[in-house]
C-alpha cells in the first residue's frame, strides 16, 4: 500500500524540475497522505567541507510559526538558574544527577542548555550528547547564563542547525498540517539563518541544491533563485 501510495506522488513531481517555494510547498503538502501529521523537512548541499573548522555551517533559527511538535528542554544549572529554568518551562533541570541519568542512556529530552558554570560538568558527556547533536554550545545560545530566555527559545520554535558530513544540512521546518504560508515564512527562516551562518572558508556558490519533502513523500528540487540570495 505505501508502495503504491509513493508511485502515486512521485507522479505528480517533475524530477528535473526545479519549483518555486509556493509550488514545492503545495506539492509537499498534498502528497502527505500517511495517516499521521508528517513533518516537513528541508535538505540544503552545501558547497563546503565540514571537515575543515573554517568550512562548518552551524547555528540556530526561530522559526516564526514554530516546528509544530512539542520540544522537551533539559537544564544543566544550579540554585537560582535552575528556580530560573523550571519557571520558564523547562522540562528536566539538574546538575550531577543530571549528568548520571544521561550516562546511564536516559535521554528523554529534544534540547540541552547549559549554564556556563556547568560546563565542566557536561563537558564529560561529549560522546553521549555530540553523535545526538544535542552538547551545549555557546555558538548557539545552548551555553547562556539567561537559561530562561534560551527555555523559551527551545519551547517556542527555535530550531539548531548543523552540516553533516557530505556538505549536507537537514532540518524540520514544520508539519504537514500547517498553512503553505507557515510552511513558506519557516522556510525562508531557515534559509536566511542558514546564508547568514556562511563561514569563511566557503568558496563559490554555497547553496548550491534545495529540495523540500515530507516523512513519507517524494522530494521536491526548489528554485534557489526564487528562495534567496544563493551566492
Amino acid at each position: 500500500m505505501a508502495g503504491k501510495r509513493m508511485k502515486a506522488a512521485q507522479a505528480t513531481v517533475e524530477i528535473h524540475k526545479l519549483y518555486s517555494l509556493d509550488e514545492a510547498v503545495k506539492l509537499v503538502k498534498a502528497n502527505a497522505t500517511a495517516k499521521f501529521d508528517e513533518t516537513v523537512e528541508i535538505a540544503i548541499n552545501l558547497g563546503v567541507d565540514p571537515r575543515h573548522a573554517d568550512q562548518m555551517v552551524r547555528g540556530v533559527v526561530e522559526l516564526p510559526n514554530g516546528t509544530g511538535r512539542a520540544q522537551r528542554v533539559a537544564v544543566f544549572a544550579r540554585d537560582e538558574k535552575a528556580e530560573e529554568a523550571k519557571a520558564a518551562g523547562a522540562d528536566i533541570v539538574g546538575a550531577e544527577d543530571l549528568m548520571e541519568t544521561v550516562q546511564s542512556g536516559k535521554i528523554d529530552f529534544d534540547r540541552c542548555i547549559a549554564t556556563p558554570d556547568m560546563m565542566p560538568i557536561v563537558g564529560r558527556l561529549g560522546k553521549v550528547l555530540g553523535p545526538r547533536n544535542l552538547m551545549p554550545n555557546p555558538k548557539v545560545g545552548t551555553v547562556t547564563a539567561d537559561v530562561a530566555e534560551a527555555v523559551r527559545a527551545a519551547k517556542g520554535g527555535a530550531v539548531e542547525f548543523r552540516v553533516e558530513k557530505e556538505g549536507i544540512l537537514q532540518a524540520g521546518v514544520g508539519k504537514a498540517s500547517f498553512s503553505e504560508e507557515q510552511l513558506v515564512g519557516n522556510i525562508r527562516a531557515l534559509i536566511g539563518a542558514v546564508q547568514k551562518a556562511r563561514p569563511s572558508g566557503a568558496k563559490g556558490t554555497f547553496v548550491q541544491r534545495l529540495v523540500v519533502s515530507s516523512t513519507m513523500g517524494p522530494g521536491v528540487k526548489l528554485d534557489i533563485a526564487g528562495v534567496g540570495d544563493s551566492a
